[in-house]
């Protein structure tokens, strides 16, 4: 039977499949494939159970998450909570919903676009796990995946809906970003590269992602553009959390001196003020939570992105992640990354060497604040973890970096992403969507209130 690419059946999914997967990167002719370290191995996975048929007493377990503060107003967990009214026994099963065509693949399993049956409003991406297929490493990486993408609240990292265990598969039920990857769409741009200010823009809200993870203790050791989603308005949201270790991390609140620019104002009568041409300092509090006790010996990780350290493969801390952000922005502004060699063993050698990295891209006119910006990468690129920045404060110090001036880092979620070549920011389907919600949330409420059904958030009576 063929892969199905397409629209699967309305009545029953049968889907059988086999693909050998050794590259989780969507590349163009122009470029060359980044495999990720650990990921190089091949998929099979089985699909061929007829789920409309199973029930919750055939060794089926649905769990739904509680709303999460951030979005507790998004209109897919209307349509879900309506769903689970009108199920039979409270719960959120396979049959509830229908797969639309198969979105990628990577080292744990398979993820489709899907939605409910019978609404077409709220479209999800179903991450299909089959349990038997995997080694007992990637059955740890696997849990850990779920449990990272359970303690998720943040408006730049995925929200799990429910967690769905039937038969032998783990289906996991997240968000769904229409804008693609920005792998996808820095290929779009001229040579390879974004304006300055949409890299800024991108640059920052994939910090505030890592400062989150952080907080919690969570290494993620996967960042590349390939791993950044872009959301229907714009905004990015990380993804794949299978190569993450947690860590124990130890938030406290230090005091930094920080002078104000003198004061303005007048110089003689009532209001004179006598010291408005000196500089004020005050004490500034910074909260930080870095793992900065994080260790792994793990060498797991796209080749181009990985730092010296985990190179050597003599453990390595929360650094790894510092590294790749530098890596990163570098990428964004430059169209490739900053140690890339003629294959990968010899992109690992200009890694682990002792050279700094290299600007050889530097246009004569270049925009204003790309100095800034080298001078930020500089920084982040450090090859000994001690003097890396971000290390000791993590995102806390990253943040006063002149690169990043200016950003009111409180109200970043509010800003409006940047007008960026190739891609459409789709607001308009957020209305239809909280319109054609109305209906179903009124009929799961009636239901409910009726005593037909009885709805359920964790385990949880609602």
């Amino acid at each position: 039977m063929e892969e199905p690419t397409l629209l699967f059946p309305d009545t029953d999914l049968d889907l059988s499949f086999t693909s050998t997967t050794t590259d989780r990167t969507t590349t163009t002719t122009t470029t060359s494939a980044r495999t990720s370290l650990a990921r190089t191995s091949s998929l099979t996975l089985s699909f061929n159970d007829r789920l409309s048929t199973f029930s919750a007493s055939e060794t089926t377990t649905a769990s739904l998450i509680s709303r999460r503060p951030h979005r507790s107003g998004d209109p897919n967990w209307s349509a879900i909570q309506a769903a689970v009214n009108l199920s039979s026994d409270g719960r959120l099963h396979l049959r509830h919903l229908k797969l639309l065509r198969h979105l990628g693949s990577g080292n744990l399993g398979r993820v489709f676009l899907c939605r409910l049956r019978d609404y077409d409003g709220a479209h999800f991406a179903l991450k299909v796990v089959d349990k038997d297929l995997l080694t007992p490493k990637k059955l740890s990486h696997a849990q850990t995946e779920a449990e990272i993408l359970h303690a998720l609240d943040h408006p730049f990292l995925p929200t799990l809906y429910a967690r769905i265990d039937v038969s032998h598969y783990t289906c996991l039920l997240m968000d769904f970003c229409p804008g693609g990857d920005l792998h996808s769409l820095l290929r779009k741009q001229p040579q390879f590269r974004l304006p300055l200010a949409a890299a800024r823009f991108f640059a920052a809200e994939v910090l505030v992602a890592l400062e989150y993870l952080h907080a919690l203790g969570i290494v993620y050791r996967d960042l590349k553009p390939e791993n950044v989603l872009l959301r229907d308005d714009g905004h990015v949201m990380l993804s794949d959390f299978d190569l993450c270790f947690k860590s124990d991390v130890a938030p406290n609140v230090n005091f930094r001196s920080h002078t104000s620019p003198p004061r303005v104002g007048p110089t003689s009568g009532c209001f004179s003020c006598n010291n408005n041409n000196r500089h004020r300092e005050k004490l500034v509090a910074e909260f930080v939570a870095e793992p900065v006790t994080a260790f792994s010996r793990s060498c797991v990780g796209t080749h181009e992105y990985l730092a010296p350290e985990l190179v050597s493969v003599n453990g390595h801390g929360n650094g790894v992640d510092w590294w790749a952000f530098g890596v990163f922005v570098y990428e964004l502004l430059y169209g490739t990354t900053p140690f890339k060699g003629c294959s990968k063993e010899g992109t690992l050698r200009n890694i682990a060497s002792s050279k700094d990295v290299r600007f050889v891209h530097v246009a004569e006119r270049e925009e204003a604040g790309m100095a800034e910006a080298r001078d930020l990468i500089e920084k982040l690129l450090v090859k000994d973890p001690r003097k890396r920045l971000g290390c000791a404060k993590g995102a806390t110090e990253i943040k006063l970096h002149p690169f990043f001036y200016g950003i009111k880092w409180p109200l970043i979620r509010t800003y409006r992403p940047p007008e960026v070549k190739g891609f459409i920011r789709r607001n308009k389907s957020n209305v239809t969507c909280k319109r054609n919600t109305c209906w179903w949330k009124r009929l799961g409420l009636l239901v409910r209130n009726k005593g037909g059904c009885r709805g359920y958030w964790g385990g949880r009576e609602v």
